[in-house]
Parts: structure tokens; C-alpha cells; sequence
């Protein structure tokens, strides 16, 4: 292909310029040179140079393709979106006309400049790095495989693909996906497989209402209009990505009928997006989602996925790692580490990488102030609202400012605002409503309580959603909700069961935060820091809730133990929580890790009501031997199991979804054998045990009074279904049904 530059091609885009815009020309280009750190054009030379001058000094100093990155970069901070659409054009059309390139267009080529640009400037801003320091760095041949795989699974290579990439909140999933998309734009991966890569944060998709998929393109496209009709000509070419589903709260239950197929018809964007991930328009493009695990569970039945990808954030290592670039001294360093991984929870949290940094800084400030960092290690809630206080008190006093005050109190109130209209991105407006003024903001960002969106748009966000919501949670201690400038903010008790029955997905921590705030230790440091004793009517309203709950069987029904049980851990209080676990008859939780397994336990062993228990540990209790933390996992396990002892009315015990080596079914067995448990319903649904000798489980069965025993979908072996014959047959079997 003949090169675009050759035959003073750059010279007549110089000549489009008139007197004052080629002296602007040359200030960016002046600008950029010392800002990227670049190889010097003479700037004597430089002012001094005639267009056709300039032109050759650019082709001299840099390689063609640099040269004309930098160009069309000029061109836009110019505002000169005609040269670079005709630019464009011209690209595009020596391209055609090539026999040496059949892939690659101009218009991609081009979208691909403007998409490495604006990535660098992000991670600039995000990250603060100097763009040029950022530019030279590379990524690795493990990264490049690394993004391929996520994709591109080597053991399928299926096509096209339909990725979920699924994590907690804030674990680093935007991140990862910026940096794919970085490194297609810099020509590292993908280059065959895609000629454009789309990014969509579903936050910013939602508040569009109604929009068409070329209307999304063309938001995300570098000048006026993007050429729509050549970009999906190759639909097979191209990559979506949705970021953060669970902002659309959709659940793509829409009729085939409702789905539309047309990218140029305007669509509630619900169902725009349900058209596409359920492959009614443009069914041959890839698809890269992320969301929480929530709502990949409620959307898994209804998007196909090729692949789905667990993001996990830091683990132990990268913790200590960035706890000893922090502290330094290495003694102190496994002594702070020491007490955060003393605490599941609290390592839970600083799995994820914005929340480590939280900690670590939380705790060297603690250190540095003469404190214990071990008190504030009791719960995370500690954590969390020492170090809101401390980014509101300043360094050597005593006490909060009045303005320090007021700008936590109207921090909490657009916290809570958010968390009930399902807003985690600001404008000006909504600061402005709860109280948090203009000349506020560059505290707040300088403080990186809030961060700023975007360079362009005056948008907001909280350091990480956990940061929001233990917001909210504080503006229910010190204000009403019916003070509250926005109707959508609601009672707490409304609150509480809107959290305990998972109604809203993006509430991880909200009700935890609420309960966790109860302590008399965080009562304390709410009424230092605001100046007044708060009032003891949230936890009345609490023991109201409990009461509700007590006997009404249907809401008992609805609500997820795991958040019950995670809401009273925080609190630490044994009499509320005798109390609480005594209102439950039935509960029914899924516990994922260890720190699940944990607090059931701590809740479980208090109980004695119960009489209908349905549970899944789904791999926690099959994990290696070897691992470090089997011993307190078995103790917690028998915590847990102790239920079927202590709560003697227990009748029906539901096992779901869970794989038990032997030593935890051993656990299982000796309390199930008790005395005190008089099980008449069995229910073991796709359950494995992962051992051979599985003859206990049945000789149980046979010394029980079962009534009811379901084992659907769980593996039987030849030997296993012999035994289960044999026990059936014996005379005083009382089992009546089997499923």
C-alpha cells in the first residue's frame, strides 16, 4: 500500500490550516513533544518551518504511523473533525484499493488511535501516571495469552463468543477489561480476530432510556458520525463489551416477539440489550459482560455463554505485597497482615485492590496517631468508618471541622439517595441536593472519598461501592430518611427487608453496615465526630423487624440467611443475636468461601428454633488437606452442623449443590447420629461425596425415622443404589417417599 504520507499527502492537511490554525498546530505539537518525553524537533525549527517544512520535519523525526497519530490527535483537540474525516476516508480508500491489506479498514485503524488515546488518558488520570511514563510500558506475552484465554478459550476456540466475565463489586473487572481493550488498541492482541472492540459501561447505557445500537456506536466513535453501515459489514469483526449489567436491572424476560433486530431502531435500551445478548441483532458479533455474581445466577438460564471467567482480585500474596510497599519494615509488615488475615472478613475485603490500598492507609495512619491498629480490626465496619473519619479530621486534631461535618453529613445523604434510585454515578445537581456545595468537590476528590468520572463530564463517583453504602448506612444513624430532600429514600425497616430478601442485588453491604454501626464502639465514634448522642430508635426498629419476621413463615421463606447471618456478625452483639436466631423457623443460605462457611457458623451454633434448615457449601468443604486454613473451616463447619443438636424441633434438613470430602461428611454423619436430631425430610440434591466408602450415609438412612427421602441429581454408584435397595427393604425403614 502506498504510504498516506508520501507525495506531501501530510503537506495538504497542513494546508487546509489557516494562519492562526497552523500557529495553534504547532503549540499542541509543542505541547505533546515535552509531555510524551519525544525525540526534540528543533522549536526554532519548528516556528520558524512553512507547512511543507513542518510536514517533513514530523516524517524525519518520527515513523510515518507516529507521525500521523500525532496529527489527527492535533486535529481533534482543534476541533477539526472535517481532516480527520476526510483523513478517514482517504485511508480507507487506499485501503480498498490494496492488494497487500484485505482486512484492515482506514475507519478502524483510525477508531483504533482514538481508543489508545483516551484508555492512556484514563489510566493517567485513574492511576496518576504520567502518559509518558505509561506509554512505555509493555505488556508481557502472559498478559497477551492471558486476555486471548479470557476470550478465547484455547479448548474450544468456539465462535462467536459470549463471554461473562463475573466478580464481586470493585474487584477489578473494569480494570481488566480497560486493559484488553488497551492492548487491542496497541496492536497486541486480537489484531486478526477483531477490527473494533465497542466498550459500553452499563451505569451511563441505562440513562439513555431509549437508544439504537448505532447511537451507542456513534457516542463512542472519535468524530460526528461513525461510518455504522462498514463497521458491522463484518459483524463477525466485531467485539461488545457491557460493563457492569447489573446497572441495567433487566432480566431479559422479554418475549422473542418484544426483541427487535434493526441497529438503527431506537429501543428501550432494556431491550436493545436483550436483543443483542440473546443474539436477535447481529447474532454473529462477541460479547465480553461483566457483572456481579448475583446477577449471573439470575441471568445464566437465559444468555448462552461460551466461557464464563472468575475474577478473584488479590490474593494473599499480592496483599502482603502491597502491605510491605506501605509499612516497609518487615516486622511490622507481617504484624499488620497478621491481624487483617486474623479476620476472614476483613481479608475478604482487601481482596480487592481499592479497598487494600483503604486498609493499609487506614491502618499506617492508625499506627502513626499512636493507636492500636488491632481495635479497629474487630469488623470490618470498624475499618471502614475509622477511615472515613480520619479523611474528614484533619491530621493533628482532636475533632472535626463544622465544614468537615457538614460535608460527611451530605456525603451520607447522596449516598443514600444513590443506593435507593440504584445511582453510583453523580452529576453537580444531585451533589448540590444533599447539601455537598461546588467548593466542596476538590476536597472531596483530594481526599479520593469521591472521584471524578470522567475528564469531561462533571461526574462523581465513590471510591468503591462499599464506601457508598457504609455512607448510607451512617446517614440512617445521625438523620431521618423523611428529612431526607429525595422521596425515594425509605424507612429502615424498609431498608432491612429490601436487603434480607436480595431485592436490590447491587446492596452488598448496606444492611451489614446498618447493623455493624450498632456497636458500641461505632456509637461512639458517630457521636465524637458529629457532637451528639444519637438516638437508640434504629436498633427498636430493628427488634420490630425480628418480631415481624418471628412466625410469618412466607417472609421467613424470603429471606437469604447468609445476609441475616452477615448483618449480625457486624454487629457482634450475642444477646440481639440469640434474639434474632430465635425469630427463624426456617433459613436457607449459600455459602461460597470460607468466610460464608464462618459467619453461618457464628450464627447457626446460637440457634435452637429451627425447623427446617436448606443450605449449599457448593467446593468449600472439598479443598486441598494441605490448605492453611482447613483446621478453622472444620471447626466452623461443626459450628455449623451443631444446629442439627441445639434447634431439637429440626425435621427437614435440605443439602443442595455442595461437595463434602470424608472428613466433612464425617462431621455431617456424627451429628446427624445424635440423639436430639429427629430428621423426617432428607433432601440431598446434586450433592458429591468424594469418597468411596459412602456405606455410613446409608446405614444413617436406616437408623433414622425418614419419612421423605430425595435424592435427585445427586450420583448414585451400581454399589451405592445396592445398599439403598437394601435399606429400603429392611422392615422398619419408615421411609414413604423417594425421589
Amino acid at each position: 500500500m502506498a504510504s498516506f504520507f508520501s507525495d506531501f499527502g501530510l503537506m495538504w492537511y497542513l494546508e487546509e490550516l489557516n494562519k492562526k490554525e497552523f500557529m495553534e498546530f504547532k503549540e499542541f505539537l509543542k505541547q505533546d513533544i515535552l509531555q510524551l518525553g519525544l525525540k526534540q524537533i528543533s522549536l526554532t525549527e519548528m516556528k520558524k518551518a512553512s507547512r511543507e517544512d513542518l510536514a517533513n520535519l514530523l516524517l524525519k523525526h518520527y515513523e510515518e504511523k507516529q507521525a500521523w497519530d500525532m496529527t489527527l490527535k492535533i486535529f481533534q483537540k482543534m476541533n477539526r473533525k472535517d481532516l480527520i474525516e476526510k483523513a478517514g476516508r482517504e485511508i480507507a480508500g487506499m485501503v480498498a484499493s490494496s492488494p497487500l491489506v484485505l482486512t484492515d479498514s482506514g475507519h478502524s485503524k483510525l477508531y483504533q488511535a482514538h481508543l489508545k488515546e483516551k484508555l492512556n488518558c484514563y489510566f493517567a488520570r485513574k492511576f496518576n501516571i504520567k502518559v509518558q511514563d505509561l506509554e512505555k510500558q509493555q505488556f508481557t506475552r502472559d498478559d497477551c495469552d492471558y486476555f486471548e484465554t479470557v476470550l478465547i478459550p484455547k479448548a474450544t476456540g468456539k465462535k462467536p463468543h459470549m463471554v461473562f466475565l463475573k466478580g464481586v463489586a470493585g474487584v477489578g473487572k473494569s480494570l481488566m477489561l480497560t486493559q484488553l481493550m488497551l492492548a487491542w488498541s496497541e496492536g497486541v492482541v486480537f489484531q486478526n480476530t477483531f477490527s473494533y472492540i465497542f466498550y459500553f459501561c452499563c451505569q451511563e447505557v441505562r440513562k439513555l432510556k431509549r437508544a439504537s445500537l448505532a447511537q451507542l456506536i456513534s457516542t463512542e466513535w472519535p468524530t460526528a458520525s461513525a461510518p455504522i453501515e462498514e463497521i458491522l459489514s463484518q459483524p463477525e469483526k466485531v467485539l461488545f463489551i457491557f460493563d457492569s449489567l447489573e446497572a441495567m436491572e433487566c432480566d431479559m424476560s422479554e418475549r422473542e416477539s418484544e426483541l427487535c433486530d434493526n441497529c438503527t431502531e431506537k429501543q428501550p435500551v432494556s431491550v436493545l440489550l436483550s436483543s443483542l445478548l440473546r443474539r436477535k441483532m447481529l447474532p454473529e458479533c462477541s460479547f465480553l459482560i461483566s457483572a456481579i455474581p448475583e446477577t449471573f445466577e439470575r441471568m445464566k438460564d437465559r444468555i448462552k455463554c461460551t466461557n464464563v471467567k472468575i475474577v478473584t482480585g488479590f490474593d494473599e500474596s499480592n496483599i502482603k505485597t502491597h502491605f510491605r510497599s506501605l509499612f516497609q519494615d518487615r516486622n511490622r509488615t507481617q504484624e499488620i497482615f497478621s491481624l487483617v488475615r486474623g479476620n476472614e472478613q476483613l481479608f475478604t475485603v482487601c481482596q480487592v485492590p481499592m479497598l487494600c490500598w483503604m486498609v493499609a492507609t487506614c491502618l499506617k495512619r492508625e499506627i502513626e496517631k499512636g493507636r492500636d491498629p488491632a481495635s479497629i480490626c474487630r469488623r470490618a465496619t470498624s475499618l471502614y468508618t475509622t477511615h472515613i473519619f480520619n479523611v474528614f479530621m484533619p491530621q493533628c486534631a482532636h475533632s472535626p471541622s463544622k465544614k468537615g461535618q457538614d460535608q460527611l453529613q451530605g456525603l451520607c445523604s447522596l449516598a443514600a439517595e444513590g443506593m435507593w434510585t440504584d445511582t453510583f454515578v453523580f452529576g453537580e445537581e444531585a451533589l448540590r441536593r444533599n447539601g455537598i456545595m461546588d467548593s466542596d468537590i476538590p476536597t472531596l476528590l483530594d481526599t479520593r472519598i469521591l472521584e471524578k468520572r470522567k475528564e469531561s463530564e462533571n461526574s462523581y463517583t465513590f471510591l468503591h461501592p462499599s464506601v457508598q453504602e457504609v455512607c448510607a448506612a451512617i446517614f440512617y444513624l445521625i438523620k431521618s430518611p423523611v428529612d431526607h430532600p429525595s422521596q425515594d429514600v425509605k424507612c429502615i425497616e424498609t431498608l432491612m427487608f429490601t436487603f434480607l430478601k436480595k431485592v436490590k442485588v447491587q446492596w452488598i453491604f448496606l444492611g451489614c453496615f446498618i447493623f455493624g454501626l450498632l456497636h458500641e464502639s461505632e456509637q461512639k465514634k458517630l457521636e465524637a465526630f458529629f457532637g451528639h448522642q444519637l438516638s437508640q430508635e434504629i436498633k427498636h426498629q430493628l427488634y420490630q423487624c425480628l418480631e415481624t419476621i418471628r412466625g410469618n413463615e412466607e417472609l421467613q421463606g424470603q429471606i437469604d440467611g447468609l445476609k441475616l447471618f452477615s448483618c449480625l456478625f457486624e454487629m457482634d452483639d450475642e444477646a440481639f443475636l440469640v434474639q434474632a436466631m430465635n425469630c427463624m423457623e426456617q433459613i436457607h443460605f449459600v455459602a461460597k468461601c470460607y468466610s460464608d462457611v464462618a459467619v453461618a457458623a457464628y450464627c447457626l451454633k446460637h440457634c435452637s428454633t429451627l425447623k427446617k434448615l436448606s443450605f449449599s457449601t457448593q467446593n468449600v468443604l472439598c479443598e486441598e488437606p494441605d490448605h492453611s486454613y482447613t483446621e478453622k473451616l472444620l471447626e466452623c463447619w461443626h459450628h455449623m452442623c451443631s444446629v442439627l443438636i441445639s434447634s431439637k424441633d429440626i425435621y427437614v434438613l435440605q443439602m443442595k449443590d455442595t461437595n463434602l470430602n470424608e472428613t466433612a461428611f464425617l462431621v455431617l454423619y456424627n451429628h446427624l447420629k445424635h440423639l436430639s436430631c429427629t430428621l423426617k425430610v432428607l433432601v440431598v440434591n446434586n450433592v458429591t461425596f468424594l469418597f468411596d466408602d459412602t456405606h455410613l450415609f446409608f446405614e444413617f438412612i436406616q437408623s433414622q425415622c425418614l419419612q421423605h427421602l430425595n435424592l435427585s441429581l445427586t450420583y448414585l454408584s451400581h454399589s451405592d443404589v445396592k445398599m439403598l435397595c437394601d435399606v429400603l427393604n429392611q422392615a422398619e425403614c419408615n421411609i414413604e417417599k423417594l425421589m
